[in-house]
């Protein structure tokens, strides 16, 4: 079987994303449950739900790859771009969660502000980057691929 590298790590590792999403899932127990008191509990809750669909995102990415029209350098660094994003969403919320700090706006609170920053730089200009490279990549037929 000739199989693609980046595709198989790209799997691999949104399995590793869904495994860590539900390890998270004990965290937000604990959390909504109230047995560990924080400031925002539902960011607990959204970082579970980021990691599981950082998790679907990468297995989307790795099942279309061959439909899209980059060349093998070009689908490596999708590849890079998109994993920043999907874990970065997550472990920046896990974050968020235990320091009690949306990180939606500067607000002048470090916490907060290391959020925000961390959000900006990890999950928004990445996730950008990433979707429209990926939707471009459909624009004309892979390389050797009957239209």
């Amino acid at each position: 079987m000739n199989e693609d590298p980046v595709r198989r790590r790209l799997a691999a590792l949104g399995a590793l994303l869904f495994a860590l999403g539900m390890v998270t899932g004990l965290w937000t127990a604990v959390v909504l449950t109230e047995k560990v008191k924080v400031a925002i509990p539902h960011l607990a809750l959204a970082a579970h739900l980021n990691a599981l669909l950082g998790c679907f995102w990468l297995l989307g990415l790795s099942y279309t790859l061959p439909m899209l029209s980059y060349g093998e350098r070009g689908r490596k660094r999708l590849a890079i771009v998109t994993l920043v994003p999907a874990y970065g969403n997550w472990i920046v919320t896990v974050l968020a969660s235990a320091l009690g700090a949306r990180g939606l706006e500067f607000t002048g609170h470090a916490s907060n502000d290391l959020i925000a920053a961390l959000l900006q730089g990890l999950v928004v200009l990445p996730t950008l980057v990433a979707s429209f490279a990926w939707a471009w990549g459909f624009r004309r037929p892979a390389a050797g691929r009957p239209t």
